[in-house]
């Protein structure tokens, strides 16, 4: 009976991820708001729908009460975070909220399959970070002087770098996190979003030749830190981050295509300079010629990632704990296996969905300030999505960085946590201004 149960549920899990995506884009044809509260609507009925078959399958499986208690806590939280979240921010982004909440019932499925523990872990510090990051919007929307402290978002951010490179615990080769009172936390998360600021700051100023050499001096010491801690894949999204707010900044092709090539050599110097990149390289061209060894990784990857097809295997029918460190970097190679390609494919999207709402939030801001913050922080995350899920398909040589929202960590989920709500404000800011201007509008033609 269980084996009929998990057969019937992948086919519909995949169904339900498929139509919860279909509306995520058709979200962004719909010119009324009506029929957008209504998508949104329809993708909330799908994601719980496709919750709660999947953590049937779980407690079918492993026969635990604890773990469908902790199915319970989840849709508890699902539904304060979704509702509180539209009572006390009336004009919140209903799709970044769902999508959101879909990315994190897609980590809680998959980190419950590997690791009940560290799943139970990481709901307490989602729902933790959930609240910390509440106040967010309303900062965002009352604070101006966010724009005025251009050296405090820099100088914070090189000190905390600097304080993993001098003192930070090494992991798989780099220096990631720091240790406080038996807690460890990765700052380069966080720092990601004080630099985005940073150089956000300084162009809103100004964008003049100056201006350019000094804050590209300041955003190189950022990246020579974390290159001198071995965090490569970080270093990278800064890179990318900030090279495409300056050409957004400046519009300035020769700044873009000096930068690029910049780039592309000191990623072969770090090839030349670093063991564990020269290991990473070999693995990504050819990991079936030691497979044992330097390839096992990325060919267990593979091999997770083909097992599963389209449609998956069903969970608990796979076997995603043969890939190293699968719930962090490698957790989209277990949801291939188990929820299949389609739903992996899904989830991708997904992503995509939020990236473009951020660049059409950025669009719309009229101050270049807001406007570099929403494009910096909308390109770091589609940046770390693509490093990690173009790791785990060997598209690129793995960089050890995780997807956002649906792997295990507790650094990047509050980070993410952070950047969304920042996103929200932004967009939340927007639309006020926006019923402000048809308020106006209004009272002229009654005039």
């Amino acid at each position: 009976m269980t084996n009929l149960v998990v057969e019937v549920s992948r086919y519909l899990i995949i169904l339900l991820i498929a139509i919860y995506t279909y509306y995520n884009f058709r979200f962004f044809s719909m010119k009324d708001q009506e029929g957008r509260d209504l998508a949104c609507s329809r993708q909330l009925v799908c994601m719980f729908m496709l919750h709660f078959l999947a953590n049937m399958v779980i407690v079918l499986n492993t026969g635990l009460e604890s773990l469908a208690l902790f199915y319970g806590a989840q849709v508890i939280f699902f539904l304060c975070y979704i509702y509180l979240y539209r009572f006390f921010y009336r004009n919140v982004s209903r799709l970044l909220v769902n999508n959101t909440c879909m990315l994190l019932c897609t980590s809680f499925i998959m980190l419950t399959r590997l690791n009940p523990s560290r799943a139970m872990r990481q709901f307490v510090i989602v729902a933790a970070a959930a609240v910390i990051t509440w106040i967010i919007p309303l900062i965002i929307d009352r604070v101006w002087q966010l724009a005025k402290i251009p050296w405090i978002y820099c100088g914070l951010g090189l000190a905390l770098l600097s304080a993993v490179c001098l003192l930070g615990n090494t992991s798989y080769g780099a220096q990631l996190s720091i240790s406080i009172g038996g807690f460890s936390f990765q700052p380069s998360e966080f720092v990601k979003i004080s630099f985005v600021f940073f150089v956000a700051t300084m162009f809103y100023r100004s964008t003049d030749f100056k201006t350019i050499a000094v804050t590209t001096a300041a955003a190189a010491a950022h990246v020579l830190v974390l290159a001198a801690s071995r965090d490569l894949g970080n270093a990278l999204i800064y890179f990318v981050s900030y090279l495409m707010m300056l050409f957004v900044a400046t519009s300035n092709w020769f700044y873009l295509g000096a930068g690029a090539a910049g780039g592309a050599g000191a990623a072969v110097a770090a090839y030349h300079m670093f063991s564990h990149v020269r290991r990473r390289v070999q693995a990504w061209r050819d990991p079936w010629s030691d497979v044992d060894d330097i390839g096992y990784q990325a060919a267990q990857s593979l091999f997770a990632i083909g097992t599963g097809g389209w449609f998956g295997m069903g969970l608990y029918q796979g076997m995603p704990e043969k890939i190293p460190v699968v719930d962090k970097d490698f957790i989209f190679s277990a949801v291939s296996e188990e929820l299949g390609g389609i739903y992996a494919l899904c989830l991708l999207f997904i992503c995509v969905g939020c990236f473009l709402q951020f660049m059409l939030i950025a669009t719309k801001m009229q101050a270049m300030f807001y406007k570099l913050i929403a494009f910096g922080l909308g390109t770091v995350y589609i940046t770390q999505v693509f490093l990690t899920v173009g790791g785990a398909t060997k598209f690129i040589p793995s960089t050890g960085v995780t997807l956002p929202f649906v792997s295990y960590g507790g650094s990047s989920v509050l980070a993410t946590f952070i950047l969304f709500n920042i996103i929200q404000g932004l967009y939340i800011l927007k639309r006020g201004e926006e019923e402000e201007d048809e308020k106006d509008q209004a009272k002229s033609q009654g005039q």
